[in-house]
């Protein structure tokens, strides 16, 4: 194992049983090594296993096959060091943000004053210092998100993995929530393992691209982005990647349809 991956996936096989008796393959040889630090953004045709991939990882489903390592030691289950946000806010209605973003280290024990000034300082890094009193319900949808990252963030995990966390938002709001989540890791750095469905989003915010095949889930490429932050949609070397990315999906999408 190279000393600069964080993260190391050998030939993972994920297959999950049907109520009619038979089975469904969703992840296939998948092997995948992730750098400390690295922002790693993955897309691939619908049901191709991605968010399947991401809650593996977390210790949240058991693989068929394979093993992953996370600083060289086997994950075999739920663990802090790795955190996860999902599409979904999944945030406590009856808790004040303050109450939600101290979660974690509530249930790790900490100290009241202690995850307190934990959860503060996350919200502060997000932005909702001044909104900690306040409750999901009262908050938009791109301001739960950032709560959501926050709560994330208050475990000090090592990786952050993220199930389409901006999809349910305004494509105005989305752009937003993109700057403000690469703002966040250029100042703390975690490794980022991020899926979406948007090729625009991957290229604004990845260091590398993993683009999946339909299922059972496969990477049939992997793209460094070899362009300085901040991005420049309009940058044509943006253009050419974005082109090369969705004509590979636009022929797994077609295999996903029987074309």
């Amino acid at each position: 194992m190279k000393e600069s991956h964080i993260l190391n996936i050998e030939t993972l096989g994920k297959t999950f049983s049907t109520s009619n008796g038979g089975s469904i393959e969703a992840l296939r040889h998948v092997d995948l090594d992730v750098d400390e630090n690295e922002f790693l953004c993955i897309v691939g045709p619908s049901g191709c296993g991605k968010s399947t991939l991401l809650r593996i990882v977390a210790g949240l489903e058991q693989m068929t096959k394979g093993r992953i390592l996370r600083r060289g030691l086997e994950i075999t289950g739920a663990h802090r060091d790795v955190g996860m946000v999902f599409q979904e806010y999944s945030l406590l209605p009856w808790r004040n943000v303050l109450d939600n973003v101290a979660l974690g280290p509530e249930f790790a024990g900490a100290p009241k004053k202690a995850r307190r000034e934990t959860a503060l300082a996350c919200l502060r890094l997000v932005g909702m210092e001044s909104f900690s009193r306040a409750f999901p319900h009262e908050l938009s949808g791109g301001m739960r998100q950032r709560v959501a990252i926050a709560r994330a963030l208050a475990n000090n995990p090592d990786i952050l993995l993220m199930d389409e966390p901006f999809g349910a938002l305004d494509a105005h709001t989305r752009i937003l929530m993109q700057k403000e989540l690469l703002r966040v890791w250029e100042a703390h750095r975690k490794t980022i393992l991020f899926v979406t469905h948007g090729v625009d989003e991957a290229i604004y915010l990845a260091d590398r691209i993993l683009v999946m095949s339909a299922r059972p889930g496969r990477i049939i490429d992997i793209f460094n982005v070899d362009m300085p932050r901040p991005r420049r949609r309009s940058d044509p070397v943006y253009g050419q990647l974005a082109e090369k990315i969705l004509n590979l999906l636009e022929k797994e999408a077609a295999l996903s349809f029987g074309g």
